[in-house]
């Protein structure tokens, strides 16, 4: 079952997946600015009898990195990760996202339930609401997107590695972090920029009308330093018709990295109730 490499997910369009493991299907979504590897300690914590598939997406890690936006859509996401996983055989999955990897493993409930069987979803959110909020989103995703280009990988990195969101990552130490920035400075900058123009949080679509049709499983992890998207997890779960909302003490934005034992022991409680 162990793989490790490209797929073709549309005519000219490849993917980096990884594969490894036997039992029910996990696809594994990361956030913006990392990659499939920095899911690794998710995909090793799976419990027995859990495939984990971790994916670098569009414009991330050795995936491909277009710079027309138009790839990075949320309906061409969805439709490129069902195509990684027909290439693998599984017609359905669990899906497990963190951040921008929450957003599109909600949108691949919406868009494509046939092909998901449970959602545990880390700093998640169902796009914006307001037409206003969104559009200026919208241009400071632009204004962003165009600060990589022109100012580079090494200024940007440090600028978003920064921001108060991750905050709370300095409990990692300073090891861990040198770690990050150097995987994220792999990435490349016309792929950032793309992702950003493509699937950043205004660009895509706003499902908030239809959550309640989103009947697979949920589960909803925030960590209690991130009070902003732990709000959003609970105003998720009382719009999902099955879904819960947990806040991980002494964690931020990245509940899995800063506190990776209980965000295991509630990711494998989660799965083992879904069994099938």
């Amino acid at each position: 079952m162990n793989f490790e490499g490209r797929v073709e997910v549309a005519p000219g369009r490849h993917l980096w997946l990884r594969d490894e493991g036997q039992g029910e299907p996990v696809l594994i979504l990361h956030g913006f600015t990392g990659s499939g590897a920095s899911m690794t300690a998710v995909a090793h914590g799976l419990p027995a009898g859990f495939r984990a598939l971790t994916v670098d997406l569009l414009g991330h890690g050795r995936s491909d990195a277009p710079k027309d936006p138009e790839p990075y859509r949320m309906e061409v996401c969805v439709r490129d990760l069902a195509a990684a996983l027909d290439a693998r055989g599984v017609p359905s999955a669990h899906l497990v996202g963190y951040s921008m990897g929450a957003r599109i493993a909600l949108g691949f409930g919406v868009l494509a339930p046939d092909r998901v069987r449970s959602l545990a979803l880390v700093g998640a959110r169902a796009g914006i609401a307001g037409d206003a909020e969104r559009a200026e989103r919208v241009r400071s995703d632009e204004a962003l997107a165009h600060d990589i280009e022109s100012r580079g990988l090494d200024w940007f990195v440090d600028h978003w590695m920064g921001l108060p969101l991750f905050a709370s990552q300095a409990r990692l130490g300073a090891d861990a972090l040198a770690e990050a920035r150097a995987a994220r400075l792999r990435n490349r900058p016309e792929g950032l920029a793309a992702s950003l123009r493509g699937i950043g949080a205004g660009a895509q679509p706003a499902f908030f009308g239809d959550l309640a049709a989103v009947d697979a499983p949920t589960l909803l992890v925030t960590g209690s330093e991130d009070p902003r998207f732990a709000a959003v997890a609970r105003e998720l779960a009382e719009a999902m018709p099955d879904a819960v909302a947990v806040s991980v003490p002494d964690a931020g934005h990245a509940a899995h990295l800063e506190q990776p034992a209980r965000f295991g022991e509630l990711l494998g409680d989660f799965l083992l109730r879904q069994r099938r």
